[in-house]
């Protein structure tokens, strides 16, 4: 199954597909009030989508919820092992939409698609939204899965990125990567042997993912000859790196690794941290 859905494919609007609208923010409910897709579910990034740390320096700012919780928040939306879920956000999958189809993904659903384009390809359609407050139908217990597959911690980004077989890849703006600035975390840089690669790049214009063969050119470029299976991707919190984690399953390049904790977790472990200027 293709990881991107279009939004003039009917399984969008299908009335078994569990349709999911996830929105970041403190203002995210307001802003899923204001209009979204008939039927969506809303889902939040830090309620739905992370536990809240006591310590960032452990796990980042936005780690994984627990197994059991993950699998609590599907039983409440109606998803079973079976349903096939349809999501979106309107930060064009870079602002949780790619999150929850990789944490599905991780735990073995592989029924799940992201909208391309998000919300905006569906109000550039013409798409009649909604104001509804929606709340779906409880369905019986989701299994509570064993783990999240495909994840690394600090330790292991510690030796890929020193790693000549292995690949480290940072998706945030470059300005954050060379330490220009830092607007969400407490120190600017890197981490020493990351490479960078803006996640926005995958992006067309319009804002819709580029094609399969534009993101494999766009991705290969960084790998090279890497094992796709030795590549580790992060960003600040781990939210926009699945944005790349899901352009890469569109290009036909699976197994590469989401690092949880990312930067706001590197950056605040007293770690070396590399610069444009430092030239680290």
């Amino acid at each position: 199954m293709s990881p991107l859905i279009e939004i003039t494919d009917p399984r969008v609007f299908d009335p078994a597909t569990i349709l999911i609208d996830v929105r970041a923010g403190a203002n995210a409910h307001e802003r899923y009030l204001a209009g979204h897709l008939p039927n969506a579910i809303l889902a939040t990034l830090d309620d739905d989508l992370a536990s809240h740390p006591a310590d960032a320096a452990i796990g980042g700012r936005h780690p994984l919820p627990s197994l059991k919780d993950f699998a609590a928040t599907l039983s409440r939306w109606g998803v079973t092992p079976n349903s096939h879920v349809v999501v979106y956000d309107d930060k064009n999958a870079a602002m949780g939409g790619a999150r929850l189809w990789w944490m599905l993904r991780s735990i073995g659903h592989t029924s799940v698609q992201v909208l391309n384009g998000g919300l905006k390809a569906a109000t550039d359609e013409g798409v009649e939204l909604s104001t509804d407050d929606y709340k779906p139908v409880a369905a019986g217990p989701y299994p509570i899965p064993e783990q999240y597959r495909h994840t690394v911690d600090i330790e292991e980004v510690k030796a890929a990125a020193k790693a000549d077989d292995r690949l480290v890849i940072d998706v945030r703006e470059g300005q954050r990567y060379l330490g220009h600035t830092e607007p969400l975390d407490l120190v600017a840089g890197h981490i020493p042997g990351a490479v960078n690669l803006f996640y926005s790049n995958s992006l067309s214009p319009e804002g819709r993912y580029l094609t399969s063969q534009a993101l494999a050119t766009l991705y290969k470029d960084t790998i090279g000859d890497i094992k796709p299976e030795n590549v580790i991707v992060h960003c600040g919190s781990g939210v926009t790196a699945c944005h790349t984690l899901l352009g890469m399953e569109h290009a036909g390049i699976t197994g590469p690794k989401l690092y949880v904790g990312s930067w706001s977790e590197w950056s605040r472990r007293d770690l070396p941290i590399a610069t444009e200027a430092n030239g680290l």
